[in-house]
C-alpha cells in the first residue's frame, strides 16, 4: 500500500481521479460484485485521497453498514433515523452523542428523488479544515459516492427484477397445476345443466369446486374456501382436493366424509386455518339432493319464483379437532330447479359508497333470469359483479357453481 500511495503521489490529482473513474466504470459495466466495486471504492479514497476514516450506510430494508475503514465499533452509536436523515445535503455533522463528533466531520448523503439511499461518513482531518483531503476533494468523492451507490441500487434491482420473474413463473406453474384441479367439462344436457367460474384474487387462490360422478344415477358436487388466499391457501385447497376425491371411494355418507375431511384438515393446517364447504349429493332417478353446509355461504336453491338457502350442516372444518354434531339437510329437487353455490368473495365485493354486493343483488339476478342457460347465467352474475365494483379491486376469491335439474 505504501508503495502504491507513494507513486500515487508523484501523479497529478486530476489523473488520478480520471483513472479512479474510469476504474470504477469499467467495474460497473463488467457488473463486478458489490463487494468488489467497493473494495475499488475504498481504494481510491484510502490509499490515492488520503482519506483516514469512513462508513458508508445503505439503504437495504433498513440502513446496514456496507463499507468501513479507520473505525472501531463507535459507528455502531449512530441513530441515522436522528442524526443523518435531516441532512439532505453535504455538511458537517453534530450527532446526538457527542463522542461521535470526534470520529466524524463530514457526511454526503445520496437520494432518489425525496428518498435517502445512503450516507457517506467521513473524518480523520486535520485541524485546518481547509487543508484536510476530504474537504479539498470532496465534490470528487461525492460524485464517486453517488456512481457507487446508484451501481449497487441498479444491482439490486437486478436481482429483484430476476427474482420477481422466478416468482411469477413459479405461479403461472402453480396457476396451471391449480386449474387442472377443476373439472375439465360439465354436463348440459337433457338432465342436467351444469357450469362454473373461478376468478382467483391473485394467480392462485383458495376457493375450490368439484363435480363428481357416483354411479349412472347419482352425483356429489362441492364449493370450498380456504381462509386467507394465495399460494398457502392454494397449497391446502389441492391437499383437500385429493383427500375428497379419495374418501368418496371409501363411504357413500357425507356425515362420514365431513367428519373425515375436518381431521385431515386440522392435521394438514395444525390449527392456522380452516374451510367452509358446501358438499352435496343427488339421485336423478329419486330427485333428492342430501347437503351439508360446513359454514359456508348458503347456496340459493330457486324453484319457480321461490327461492330458499340451504344452510343445514355443521362448523367449518379445521376450527375444532372434532366436529360433534353434523346435520344433513334432505330437499326434494322440483323439475328446472336450480342451485347457485359461491364463495363470500362474490357477495363481499364492494362498490366505491363501501357497500357489499350482497345476497340480495344475487337473489335478484337468480329470480329474474330463469330462462338463462347456467354459463350464461353465471356470466351475467359476473358482468353485473364488475359493473358493481365500480373502481374498487377484488378483495378475495370468487368461485360461482350453478347447477339445474331438468
Amino acid at each position: 500500500m505504501a508503495t502504491q500511495a507513494n507513486n500515487n503521489s508523484s501523479k497529478p490529482i486530476k489523473d488520478i481521479k480520471l483513472n479512479s473513474l474510469l476504474e470504477i466504470t469499467k467495474a460497473i459495466n463488467h457488473n463486478f460484485s458489490t463487494e468488489q466495486i467497493l473494495e475499488i471504492f475504498k481504494e481510491v479514497l484510502e490509499t490515492q485521497l488520503n482519506i483516514g476514516k469512513l462508513v458508508l450506510f445503505s439503504n437495504d430494508n433498513g440502513w446496514k453498514c456496507i463499507l468501513k475503514y479507520g473505525v472501531g465499533d463507535e459507528y455502531n452509536d449512530i441513530d441515522i433515523d436522528r442524526d443523518l436523515s435531516p441532512i439532505d445535503e453535504i455538511g458537517t455533522i453534530n450527532f446526538s452523542k457527542k463522542t461521535l463528533n470526534k470520529s466524524f466531520e463530514i457526511v454526503i448523503p445520496v437520494f432518489h428523488k425525496s428518498q435517502p439511499l445512503a450516507y457517506l461518513l467521513i473524518g480523520d482531518l486535520e485541524d485546518k479544515l481547509e487543508l484536510s483531503p476530504a474537504i479539498k476533494h470532496l465534490p470528487f468523492v461525492q460524485t464517486l459516492t453517488s456512481i457507487i451507490v446508484v451501481a449497487i441500487e441498479n444491482k439490486k434491482l437486478a436481482k429483484e427484477n430476476i427474482r420477481q420473474a422466478a416468482i411469477k413463473k413459479e405461479l403461472e406453474l402453480a396457476s396451471e397445476m391449480q386449474s387442472m384441479l377443476f373439472p375439465s367439462s360439465l354436463p348440459h344436457d337433457n338432465k342436467l345443466d351444469v357450469a362454473a367460474y373461478y376468478l382467483p384474487h391473485q394467480q392462485v387462490g383458495g376457493d375450490y369446486y368439484d363435480f363428481i360422478w357416483l354411479n349412472e344415477n347419482e352425483f356429489a358436487f362441492c364449493v370450498a374456501d380456504v381462509s386467507g388466499k394465495g399460494i398457502a391457501a392454494a397449497l391446502l385447497m389441492s391437499n383437500f382436493q385429493a383427500n375428497l376425491r379419495i374418501l368418496f371411494n371409501h363411504t357413500s355418507s357425507l356425515t362420514e366424509l365431513v367428519r373425515e375431511l375436518n381431521t385431515k384438515v386440522m392435521a394438514s393446517a395444525k390449527g392456522e386455518k380452516f374451510i367452509t364447504l358446501f358438499i352435496a349429493k343427488y339421485n336423478l332417478i329419486t330427485r333428492t339432493l342430501t347437503y351439508i353446509n360446513a359454514a359456508h355461504n348458503p347456496p340459493l336453491l330457486a324453484s319457480g319464483s321461490f327461492i330458499s338457502s340451504l344452510k343445514i350442516g355443521c362448523t367449518g372444518l379445521g376450527m375444532f379437532d372434532e366436529i360433534l354434531k353434523i346435520k344433513e339437510g334432505t330437499v326434494n329437487i322440483n323439475p328446472e330447479s336450480r342451485i347457485i353455490c359461491y364463495t363470500d368473495g362474490l357477495v363481499e365485493l364492494e362498490n366505491d359508497s363501501k357497500e357489499d354486493f350482497g345476497i340480495d343483488g344475487l337473489k335478484d339476478l337468480v329470480t329474474n333470469n330463469s330462462d338463462l342457460t347456467m354459463n350464461n347465467l353465471n356470466k351475467l352474475i359476473m358482468e353485473t359483479l364488475i359493473n358493481y365494483k365500480q373502481k374498487q379491486p377484488y378483495i378475495d376469491d370468487i368461485a360461482l357453481f350453478s347447477i339445474k335439474m331438468h
